[in-house]
């Protein structure tokens, strides 16, 4: 224990501790700041030169020696600047040292290895390295090695005095927030609480209200509405502080490309995932690729690893012919700066190609290069054809050897690299970035885990091979439509101030192919436009699969730099047993930081490969990350790289490895670590275990859209689409990751960011009360009874206010978000039919898969469209999720023909309550119109089944309604007695 009155550190919650004449530590002598010795030596080594809190420069602490700012003691391990890497995979230059307190899955305690004194094997061990620190202190006066390269700026002290010119190109801001104005926001938020109080009125109306004469249809009514109601707060709130991005890729190019000197742009690894390649067309993925390849980036720092799930030999030689194509299609993208770089749609683009294009050679080239691509898509066309059966021995390559992936399910785990290596150059004599091919390894009784497994097998083979620390993933049919796309997330993720707690930047997913109208809101504007900026002013937008630039440190489970770690000891799902304040939580973080430290790479360098493997499992980093030296040292660099020297064939081989069947057994693979398991949805997953750490993401929307994808727009494809997203909303929910009480131990995931994850896991069961409310209109139609009572004046004004309020909200949200009011209508039917159709069965087959073991396979969507422009758009395909929104639509169309039928035999007295059930009747209808049209196709060309059940189901509320006999007069018996006269025969 330190000398009471000592502060507590801003940072980490220690005290700040003595200095060596016994005073209080100060960092900065401006402004007092209370700093400990170990936070504030880990703002040095970050590049951190200026005082967190005044701003002003460290000037008379940076100079000291290290000696002075950190006393040696038993307590305090020392990261040196000299960063060398293990045997098996030493890292570049440019590489950190471990700040142990990221690392979120390392146990201090669990691991360590006690002799017969009680004390920790290691110990003695430590002192010798803290010896051989004191030598390494010693050279570094040394000159440095002159094939060395040069340390970011951002990275470490400089010792020699900025020029005006640097100075100026590092303060510039690389991005600014800039918050919807006042005048947009304030009477939106007004409008919400006067809503919500507007609800509270009208519920406590309809509840002390009952309607005596048709009580279960009251009730069913008061639940459905107080349902809608908890789901409207869920949506609504966390859009309460939207914000804009804007971005300065100038400032980025000055900051970190400056000329005559190293490009400082860290490197990017780009993720391709693709299964089936007859359901998702090679062409398709080709250009995903090219227009990585072609991407307006420096080649050295740009690698493509394509995931190839289902071991088809289609997709391999469909990469070795795009490789081929890229060597002259890249020169020309970067020579005419051309826009969108998928050639498949920069040549169908409708616009004129000459404008802005002066170089006199630009038709020529263009016109060969397209001469050149027509004759590359034929010869990937003629693969395909020839790919739609298997011979019977098998595929054989050229060489005449079997492809190992004959049998998708039951293959070895091959690794190819196309293109990056020696001699691998454009027509124009200029480096390309690298290609690679991965199909991980399959093997029957494993658990793959589809997209997910295949996802984190890209993490760890991109690890070995390049490392780069930051990984963009795709999906096969999303391409690069603004070349500049990773220059934007850049300005985020490479801001020394902005990036430390930025685990992703996610782009908005735009898609082509789409009818001008979006019958079924297939471009998602609302959510992309509205609630993502909505997000995006809280902790960050959610995860949604593709377009999204990751922070690898994140995927590897630690924490952002500005916090420490969550102790092992309490579980993220629960609160802990004890109680621990936060001082507590301090000491254990700084516990787990000791004993990660014994791993760094610059402390293994002079051991073996023996003793490394003793330190790595004493420490838990083998039973968290998996059996691979070069691997675990990999993860260890906070600014990835391999070094040239390191030897190819061990890369590969090792690569290899780490994408076997068996790899991720008994470590935190899936669990937490990479892309999380357990949901079909895995982005929501992985990317709210992230924010439950700490981290926040970033939402960058750049004028031009960054990445395009194809959608589908038939209803089938569409409605099974939205089922997937669904079941695995309903899986999360009924895991242990369901956001009701995942992470409120650790407190870092805000209360509005909660709500809105817990809004993506239970919207699915709204579409119970959905569809009863969608029967009750038809229901009150044919039995001539009503849910609401009377309307008194009272009752009048608050659901005219209500209704205003709908209106209102909906008016305010379209002027802040820029979304149009189309967009929003579509977004609001497709909310009714996805509903009554998709999230009904979803949630029946989320039951049933995970409490009765039931599981549901889902095909691939077809990303291929027709040959019209339009064509797929008219495609119906029968499956059973057309039932419910079909007998809705019946039954309700029934229901307006009895009620008009009730009310020509009842007079005029019957109009007034016939306007109410006509009106939610007709809102049904206007919902599920879209459901309709599309039902029919084009020129009538329905499935025979689908008329089948219409008729069925038209017959039977056709009798029911002839049992009603709305045309006939009600006349009891006694009246009939009355009138009747007796005729004697």
């Amino acid at each position: 224990m330190t000398e009471s009155g000592v502060p507590l550190c801003n940072i980490c919650g220690e005290q700040v501790g003595l200095n060596d004449n016994g005073e209080v530590f100060v960092a900065c002598h401006h402004c007092a700041v209370p700093i400990c010795k170990d936070c504030f030596q880990h703002e040095i080594n970050e590049g951190h030169t200026a005082c967190l809190s005044c701003g002003v420069p460290y000037q008379a602490r940076t100079n000291r020696n290290d000696d002075d700012i950190l006393d040696e003691d038993d307590d305090v391990i020392m990261v040196s600047e000299d960063h060398s890497a293990m045997d098996s995979q030493p890292s570049s230059s440019q590489d950190v040292g471990l700040h142990a307190r990221h690392l979120s899955s390392v146990s201090a305690v669990d691991n360590e290895v006690n002799d017969e004194s009680g004390k920790s094997s290691w110990k003695s061990r430590l002192k010798s390295w803290k010896g051989k620190d004191k030598n390494s202190k010693k050279k570094k006066a040394a000159p440095k090695d002159e094939n060395q390269a040069p340390v970011p700026p951002q990275q470490h002290m400089e010792d020699k005095r900025p020029t005006e010119g640097d100075a100026a190109a590092v303060a510039a801001p690389l991005s600014v927030v800039i918050p919807i104005s006042k005048s947009k926001l304030a009477p939106y938020r007004i409008v919400i609480i006067m809503r919500l109080i507007i609800l509270g009125l009208f519920f406590h109306y309809r509840v002390t209200n009952p309607v005596e004469s048709a009580f279960p249809l009251w009730l069913t009514s008061i639940i459905c509405e107080i349902w809608f109601a908890f789901s409207w707060v869920l949506d609504q709130f966390p859009k309460w502080c939207p914000v804009n991005r804007q971005t300065f890729i100038d400032n980025l190019s000055a900051r970190f490309e400056r000329e005559g000197e190293p490009c400082q742009l860290a490197a990017v690894d780009f993720f391709v995932s693709t299964v089936d390649p007859l359901k998702e067309p090679p062409l398709i993925t080709a250009n995903t690729v090219l227009s990585i390849l072609a991407i307006d980036y420096p080649v050295d720092k740009v690698s493509c690893y394509v995931s190839d799930d289902g071991a088809s030999m289609l997709t391999f030689e469909s990469l070795v012919e795009t490789a081929d194509f890229a060597r002259k299609w890249v020169p020309f993208c970067k020579k005419f700066s051309i826009e969108p770089r998928a050639p498949e749609f920069y040549f169908s683009q409708k616009i004129d190609y000459l404008k802005d294009k002066v170089q006199p050679s630009f038709v020529k080239e263009r016109r060969a290069i397209k001469r050149e691509y027509e004759e590359y898509k034929v010869r990937v066309n003629a693969m395909v054809a020839k790919a739609q059966k298997m011979p019977e021995e098998g595929w054989t390559m050229q060489d005449g050897t079997p492809w190992p992936g004959n049998n998708s399910r039951d293959h070895p785990g091959m690794i190819q690299v196309f293109l990056g290596r020696s001699g691998a150059h454009d027509t124009e004599g200029n480096e390309l970035p690298r290609l690679v091919y991965v199909s991980r390894e399959k093997r029957p009784g494993y658990q793959h885990h589809k997209k997910a497994g295949a996802e984190n097998a890209l993490v760890r083979v991109s690890a070995v091979l390049t490392n780069a620390p930051f990984i963009l993933n795709l999906d096969c049919d999303h391409y690069v439509n603004n070349s500049k796309a990773v220059r934007e997330a850049m300005c985020f993720l490479m801001d020394p101030e902005v990036g430390r707690d930025v685990c992703y930047v996610q782009f908005p997913q735009r898609f082509d192919g789409i009818d001008r109208s979006d019958r079924y809101a297939n471009r998602n504007t609302v959510f992309f436009d509205v609630n993502m900026k909505g997000l995006d002013g809280i902790q960050g937008p959610v995860y949604v699969g593709t377009g999204c630039v990751f922070n690898r440190q994140a995927l590897y489970g630690y924490s952002p730099p500005s916090m420490p770690n969550l102790p092992s000891s309490s579980c993220c799902c629960c609160p802990s047993k004890s109680n621990k304040d936060v001082s507590d939580i301090c000491r254990d973080a700084k516990r787990a930081e000791i004993s990660a430290a014994l791993c760094n790479l610059k402390e293994m360098d002079n051991y073996n490969e023996d003793e490394r493997s003793v330190l790595l499992s004493q420490t838990g980093l083998e039973k968290t990350f998996g059996l691979s030296t070069v691997f675990i040292g990999s993860t260890l660099m906070e600014n990835g790289g391999v070094p040239e020297s390191a030897d190819p064939a061990m890369l590969i081989k090792e690569a290899i490895h780490v994408i076997s069947c068996g790899y991720e057994e008994k470590t935190d693979w899936g669990k937490e670590l990479g892309w999380i398991y357990g949901s079909v949805t895995e982005d929501i997953l992985t990317g709210f275990k992230m924010q439950c750490r700490g981290w926040r993401s970033i939402y960058c929307m750049p004028l031009r859209p960054a990445f395009k994808g194809s959608a589908p727009i038939n209803l089938s494809d569409r409605l099974h689409q939205v089922l997937r997203w669904a079941l695995g909303s309903i899986e999360i929910f009924l895991s242990r990751h369901c956001p009701l009480w995942y992470g409120c131990a650790g407190g870092r995931l805000k209360w509005l960011q909660r709500m809105a994850y817990i809004n993506t896991i239970v919207y699915p069961f709204t579409s119970l009360p959905l569809i009863a409310y969608c029967t009750l209109p038809a229901i009150c139609l044919l039995t001539g009874k009503f849910i609401i009572p009377t309307l008194s004046n009272v009752a009048s004004v608050l659901f005219l206010g209500l209704f205003l309020s709908i209106i209102v909200t909906s008016v305010l949200e379209l002027r802040w978000s820029g979304v149009t009011i189309e967009d929003l209508w579509r977004n609001e039917q497709f909310w009714v039919i996805g509903g009554v159709s998709a999230h009904l069965f979803a949630v029946f087959q989320g039951l049933l898969k995970m409490l009765a073991g039931v599981d549901t396979n889902f095909t691939v969507t077809a990303k291929a469209a027709e040959d019209t422009e339009f064509g797929e758009l008219y495609i119906v395909k029968w499956t059973t999720l057309l039932i419910p929104p079909t007998t809705l639509i019946i039954i309700n169309m029934v229901g307006v023909v009895a009620g008009f039928s009730d009310a020509l035999n009842g007079g005029y007295e019957s109009w007034g309550p016939l306007f109410g059930k006509v009106f939610f009747a007709f809102w049904v209808i206007f919902h599920l119109y879209p459901f309709l049209k599309g039902l029919m196709g084009r020129q009538n060309r329905t499935p025979t089944i689908v008329v089948l059940w219409s008729v069925l189901l038209a017959s039977v509320f056709s009798l029911i309604w002839v049992k009603i006999n709305p045309f006939v007069n009600k006349i009891d018996d006694a009246t009939l007695a009355d009138t009747c006269v007796a005729i004697d025969c």
